[in-house]
């Protein structure tokens, strides 16, 4: 995993972290939502096909 990757995600442990110990259920929902969305992208440009020609 490169040092980019890792970093985002240390990060987005900690925004979470904050979230659930000052209770911000909204703000803890969209950490969660974005965090799953750029798994689902990372997961999908990883699984695209090679164009044949």
């Amino acid at each position: 995993m490169s040092n980019e990757i890792e970093r985002f995600f240390e990060q987005q442990d900690e925004a979470t972290k904050v979230a659930i110990i000052e209770s911000r259920g909204d703000e803890l929902t969209d950490i969660l939502v974005s965090a799953l969305e750029d798994a689902l992208s990372i997961l999908y440009g990883e699984m695209q096909p090679e164009t044949v020609h």
